[in-house]
């Protein structure tokens, strides 16, 4: 075997174990909302996780105490395995958590604890999960619609930076359903993930 494809194996290995998730088994020590929880790796290390790929509602909006509720009935205490994809600005674990084989970020939308946060995953089967989940009207989804918010809207109004609007027909204007899904993160607004708000008002 010659030198050069030694080296070339050692670095094709290096890359396939650089792209592959952070996989690490931990104990929940507590669970702070209905997607996020801290974890002890080790007797001295404890690190917070936050659940990707989906976004339960905020502790001080309808629907929040009892996802966080869910959340602690599916993990607080036990063993998980967390498989990561990184690290968000606040030094957060990012990641997909498993109890068993039980994908808890899945069964979260299952229950209609939690929406699929479609800004980071198009993921289909978690898209097939939400879908089921408000057609059976669980969880948040048996909500009045004026109490379904999502929380990235939520997040918005909390800091003041946009209205109180999250639907197309309280739109007046294309540029102004433009403005809630760009510099608000109204999602809502453009339901087909096509980037294009409120089809109605920006596609005639």
């Amino acid at each position: 075997m010659s030198g050069l494809f030694v080296v070339a194996l050692a670095l094709a290995c290096a890359l396939l174990a650089a792209a592959a998730p952070a996989q690490f088994t931990a104990r929940v020590t507590k669970v702070v909302d209905g997607d996020s929880l801290w974890v002890a790796k080790s007797a001295s290390k404890q690190v917070e996780v936050r659940l990707v790929a989906i976004d339960s509602p905020e502790r001080d909006q309808p629907y929040g105490d009892r996802s966080r509720a869910d959340l602690a009935e599916l993990v607080a205490g036990r063993d998980v395995r967390v498989v990561s994809t990184g690290v968000d600005e606040y030094g957060r674990v990012l990641g997909r958590v498993f109890v068993g084989e039980r994908d808890v970020n899945a069964e979260l939308v299952r229950r209609g604890a939690a929406w699929v946060y479609r800004h980071y995953t198009k993921d289909p089967k978690l898209l097939a999960l939400e879908g089921e989940a408000r057609a059976a009207h669980r969880g948040l989804w048996a909500l009045p619609e004026a109490e379904r918010i999502p929380p990235w809207d939520w997040r918005h109004r909390a800091r003041g930076e946009c209205g109180a609007k999250h639907s197309c027909r309280e739109m007046k204007s294309c540029a102004e359903a433009r403005f809630y899904l760009e510099k608000c993160g109204v999602e809502t607004l453009d339901g087909d993930g096509d980037g294009v708000p409120c089809a109605r008002l920006c596609r005639r």
